[in-house]
């Protein structure tokens, strides 16, 4: 079993995974329009060039997003998407990165659970999370 998170946005998915495979480092993955989609006859002509689905991976760990039509988007409530590593450096950059004209709602900086830890929103409205796990001695 596999749990792959998927991002909704508002057809800004494009430009959104763009900007996540910078700020990993990640490698492409597929990526569909809702006009390339056998439902393209279903949907808006204003759909045709959003995204129906795209990911990308990291490692073993995947993500995926889509542009959802605009009356079933909703702005992410109640999660967060979690970068763990092990890395001091990588956790600051990523999270520098990634908080780029977002929201950065706690700074990176040294927890009792964390070496490094910080919390924001970026500027596509997705919540995340940054974790440097302590060294154990």
């Amino acid at each position: 079993m596999k749990l792959i998170p998927s991002l909704s946005f508002n057809g800004r998915c494009r430009a959104a995974f763009d900007f996540y495979r910078q700020c990993l480092g990640a490698q492409s993955g597929e990526c569909m329009t809702w006009g390339e989609s056998p439902m393209a006859n279903e949907m808006s002509p204003d759909l045709h060039d959003k995204v129906m689905h795209t990911s990308l991976s990291v490692g073993d760990f995947e993500l995926m997003g889509s542009d959802s039509p605009p009356e079933h988007y909703q702005k992410p409530q109640g999660l967060s998407v979690v970068i763990t590593t092990d890395d001091v450096a990588k956790a600051e950059h990523i999270f520098q990165a990634l908080a780029e004209n977002g929201q950065i709602q706690m700074p990176m900086q040294e927890t009792f659970w964390a070496a490094r830890f910080g919390m924001l929103i970026d500027q596509f409205d997705i919540p995340w999370m940054v974790n440097c796990d302590k060294t154990v001695e």
